[in-house]
């Protein structure tokens, strides 16, 4: 069996564009994303820290990571390797090994739809990764697999060169194309919450329901 690699025209990004959604939080990007269905059912395996980079997509066969592991030679620094394993958990998809090559290589980390093993390794690292179990089973290096196409990840569809964004809440993408606008909106978003618990602190707050309740009063 074979791994295809496809070249699409991925647009290039700007690091520093990139590194603003690290600090965003993706439940606030999620908002401002319509609350459209993002990634769902993965989970963070690292000890800590944000992901944001541009995806190097894969699609595998259930249980095999003949695919991934040509990913792994051709992933560039900011790049996030986002796995289509169908969601099968049997087998693992990577483990420490392909973590620790990942991470040497400069990834922004993985988004593995299926399983990993060596967990601990995992929890000990600050290597984002985010997958949807855990399964000591190791996986078959027959292929098929194709590299650069679109992927369905936890519902989500990813394609090449899409900005993934990953914390504590989840995993959320989106094109290039709209990174200005929304991190401008998710700014605004942050800025305004900010505000709302300093009210809260201060004991300024007002419910929106009280508000409604209070506009009701006045017209009634």
């Amino acid at each position: 069996m074979s791994v295809v690699v496809t070249s699409p025209s991925v647009p290039t990004i700007a690091p520093d564009l990139v590194a603003a959604f690290k600090s965003a939080p993706t439940s606030i990007i999620s908002d401002n994303l319509d609350r459209l269905p993002g990634v769902i059912g993965l989970r963070p395996f690292h000890r800590s820290g944000r992901m944001a980079g541009a995806a190097l997509t894969v699609r595998t066969r259930a249980g095999d990571n003949l695919a991934v592991h040509h990913a792994l030679e051709l992933v560039k620094p900011g790049d996030v390797i986002v796995v289509d394993g169908g969601g099968d958990v049997t087998r693992a998809l990577v483990g420490e090994i392909m973590k620790d090559i990942a991470e040497r290589r400069g990834a922004a980390g993985f988004v593995i739809d299926g399983a990993i093993r060596d967990v601990a390794a995992f929890c000990a690292s600050d290597f984002p990764c985010f997958a949807r179990g855990v399964i000591h089973r190791g996986p078959y290096k027959t292929g098929p697999g194709i590299i650069n196409v679109p992927v369905s990840i936890g519902g989500s569809v990813i394609s090449p060169g899409d900005i993934v964004v990953g914390d504590e809440d989840g995993v959320v993408s989106f094109s290039p194309a709209m990174a200005e606008t929304l991190i401008a909106a998710v700014r605004a978003q942050v800025a305004r919450e900010d505000d709302t618990l300093k009210a809260i602190r201060e004991g300024r707050y007002k419910s929106a329901y009280a508000t409604h309740a209070t506009e009701d009063s006045r017209t009634s």
